[in-house]
Protein backbone atom coordinates (compact mmCIF):
# COMPACT_ATOMS: atom_id res chain seq x y z
CA UNK A 1 0.00 0.00 0.00
CA UNK A 2 1.23 3.38 -0.81
CA UNK A 3 1.34 6.36 1.46
CA UNK A 4 -0.31 9.34 0.35
CA UNK A 5 1.64 12.18 1.51
CA UNK A 6 -1.09 14.88 1.68
CA UNK A 7 -3.02 12.56 3.93
CA UNK A 8 0.08 12.34 6.14
CA UNK A 9 1.06 16.02 6.28
CA UNK A 10 -2.71 18.05 7.23
CA UNK A 11 -3.03 15.71 10.74
CA UNK A 12 0.52 16.34 11.44
CA UNK A 13 -0.34 20.44 10.38
CA UNK A 14 -3.15 20.70 12.43
CA UNK A 15 -1.62 19.22 15.25
CA UNK A 16 1.05 21.39 15.23
CA UNK A 17 -1.26 24.37 14.72
CA UNK A 18 -3.84 23.15 17.93
CA UNK A 19 -0.67 23.02 19.75
CA UNK A 20 1.08 27.08 18.40
CA UNK A 21 -2.18 28.03 19.50
CA UNK A 22 -1.88 25.94 23.18
CA UNK A 23 1.09 27.40 23.32
CA UNK A 24 0.34 30.95 23.03
CA UNK A 25 -2.63 31.28 24.98
CA UNK A 26 -1.63 28.74 27.74
CA UNK A 27 -2.34 30.37 31.03
CA UNK A 28 -4.94 32.61 29.25
CA UNK A 29 -8.46 33.04 30.36
CA UNK A 30 -10.78 34.87 27.88
CA UNK A 31 -11.37 38.16 28.83
CA UNK A 32 -14.88 38.81 29.07
CA UNK A 33 -15.88 42.81 28.48
CA UNK A 34 -18.81 44.19 30.75
CA UNK A 35 -20.98 44.65 27.74
CA UNK A 36 -20.94 42.48 24.51
CA UNK A 37 -20.50 45.55 22.51
CA UNK A 38 -21.22 44.26 18.26
CA UNK A 39 -19.22 46.24 16.39
CA UNK A 40 -20.35 44.46 12.98
CA UNK A 41 -23.64 46.47 14.18
CA UNK A 42 -22.00 49.86 14.53
CA UNK A 43 -20.31 49.79 11.52
CA UNK A 44 -22.97 48.29 9.31
CA UNK A 45 -26.22 50.15 10.41
CA UNK A 46 -24.83 52.84 12.35
CA UNK A 47 -22.00 53.85 9.47
CA UNK A 48 -19.38 54.47 12.34
CA UNK A 49 -16.11 54.31 11.62
CA UNK A 50 -13.14 52.87 13.91
CA UNK A 51 -11.89 56.46 14.67
CA UNK A 52 -14.88 57.70 15.67
CA UNK A 53 -14.91 55.84 18.47
CA UNK A 54 -11.34 55.38 19.11
CA UNK A 55 -11.21 59.12 18.75
CA UNK A 56 -7.05 59.75 19.59
CA UNK A 57 -6.03 56.53 17.11
CA UNK A 58 -4.79 59.23 14.91
CA UNK A 59 -3.34 61.95 17.12
CA UNK A 60 -2.36 60.18 20.29
CA UNK A 61 0.14 57.54 21.58
CA UNK A 62 -3.15 55.54 23.02
CA UNK A 63 -6.06 55.40 20.97
CA UNK A 64 -8.25 55.43 23.80
CA UNK A 65 -11.67 53.58 24.58
CA UNK A 66 -14.94 54.82 24.11
CA UNK A 67 -17.32 54.95 27.32
CA UNK A 68 -20.26 56.36 28.39
CA UNK A 69 -19.59 60.49 27.55
CA UNK A 70 -19.52 59.19 23.79
CA UNK A 71 -21.85 55.99 23.96
CA UNK A 72 -24.82 58.23 25.46
CA UNK A 73 -24.79 60.49 21.83
CA UNK A 74 -26.59 58.03 20.37
CA UNK A 75 -27.84 56.17 23.29
CA UNK A 76 -28.56 58.42 26.05
CA UNK A 77 -32.18 59.15 25.44
CA UNK A 78 -34.16 55.95 24.56
CA UNK A 79 -32.73 52.56 23.43
CA UNK A 80 -32.85 52.03 19.91
CA UNK A 81 -32.60 48.43 20.14
CA UNK A 82 -33.69 45.32 22.10
CA UNK A 83 -30.78 44.56 22.66
CA UNK A 84 -29.84 43.22 26.29
CA UNK A 85 -26.76 44.62 26.42
CA UNK A 86 -27.81 47.95 24.85
CA UNK A 87 -29.89 47.96 28.22
CA UNK A 88 -26.40 47.43 30.36
CA UNK A 89 -25.32 50.02 28.66
CA UNK A 90 -28.32 52.40 29.05
CA UNK A 91 -27.88 51.55 33.20
CA UNK A 92 -24.41 52.83 32.99
CA UNK A 93 -25.21 56.21 31.25
CA UNK A 94 -28.26 56.11 33.76
CA UNK A 95 -25.49 55.95 36.61
CA UNK A 96 -22.76 57.93 35.13
CA UNK A 97 -20.61 55.21 35.95
CA UNK A 98 -17.81 54.44 33.29
CA UNK A 99 -18.29 51.36 31.71
CA UNK A 100 -15.31 49.05 33.62
CA UNK A 101 -14.03 47.92 29.79
CA UNK A 102 -11.01 45.27 30.52
CA UNK A 103 -7.99 45.66 28.46
CA UNK A 104 -6.65 43.36 26.06
CA UNK A 105 -3.73 44.89 24.22
CA UNK A 106 -0.65 46.13 26.35
CA UNK A 107 2.75 46.54 26.02
CA UNK A 108 5.52 46.87 27.89
CA UNK A 109 6.32 50.00 30.65
CA UNK A 110 9.81 50.64 28.70
CA UNK A 111 8.80 49.82 25.18
CA UNK A 112 7.41 53.63 23.51
CA UNK A 113 3.88 52.62 21.12
CA UNK A 114 2.30 55.23 19.52
CA UNK A 115 -1.12 54.93 17.57
CA UNK A 116 -0.51 58.21 15.80
CA UNK A 117 2.70 57.18 14.43
CA UNK A 118 1.63 54.01 12.79
CA UNK A 119 -2.39 55.03 11.93
CA UNK A 120 -1.32 58.19 10.21
CA UNK A 121 2.86 58.27 9.68
CA UNK A 122 2.78 54.29 9.30
CA UNK A 123 -1.08 54.59 7.62
CA UNK A 124 -1.34 51.26 8.94
CA UNK A 125 -5.46 50.05 9.10
CA UNK A 126 -6.56 49.01 11.93
CA UNK A 127 -7.06 45.66 11.55
CA UNK A 128 -3.37 45.16 10.63
CA UNK A 129 -2.89 44.67 14.39
CA UNK A 130 -6.53 44.10 16.00
CA UNK A 131 -8.16 42.03 12.98
CA UNK A 132 -11.00 42.27 10.78
CA UNK A 133 -12.77 43.66 14.19
CA UNK A 134 -15.76 45.10 12.09
CA UNK A 135 -17.12 41.39 11.30
CA UNK A 136 -16.86 40.86 15.34
CA UNK A 137 -20.38 40.42 16.79
CA UNK A 138 -18.83 40.37 20.18
CA UNK A 139 -15.97 41.08 21.70
CA UNK A 140 -12.85 40.01 20.99
CA UNK A 141 -11.06 37.94 24.12
CA UNK A 142 -7.86 37.41 23.10
CA UNK A 143 -5.70 40.10 21.37
CA UNK A 144 -5.60 39.19 17.52
CA UNK A 145 -1.66 40.08 17.07
CA UNK A 146 -0.04 39.93 20.27
CA UNK A 147 2.42 42.98 20.53
CA UNK A 148 6.06 41.31 21.09
CA UNK A 149 8.65 42.33 20.24
CA UNK A 150 9.01 39.71 17.58
CA UNK A 151 5.90 40.53 15.70
CA UNK A 152 6.97 44.51 15.86
CA UNK A 153 10.25 43.20 14.39
CA UNK A 154 8.80 41.13 11.31
CA UNK A 155 6.17 43.77 10.82
CA UNK A 156 9.19 46.23 10.57
CA UNK A 157 10.91 44.30 7.90
CA UNK A 158 8.05 43.79 5.88
CA UNK A 159 7.47 47.18 5.37
CA UNK A 160 11.39 48.27 5.32
CA UNK A 161 10.73 50.62 8.54
CA UNK A 162 13.58 50.90 11.22
CA UNK A 163 14.36 48.36 13.63
CA UNK A 164 16.53 50.09 15.50
CA UNK A 165 15.97 49.98 19.12
CA UNK A 166 15.69 53.52 20.31
CA UNK A 167 13.15 54.10 17.87
CA UNK A 168 10.78 52.14 20.33
CA UNK A 169 12.72 51.29 23.54
CA UNK A 170 13.97 53.88 25.88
Amino acid sequence: MKLNVVNVLIPIIAIVFIFALWVLFAGQSPIIQPISYNHKVHIEEAGLECIDCHKYAESMTRASIPNIDLCEDCHGDEPISKSPEEKKLIEFIEQKQNIPWKQIYSVPDHVYFSHRRHVVIGELNCSNCHGNVSELTAPAQYPFLIPSMGNCIDCHKQLKITNDCLACHF
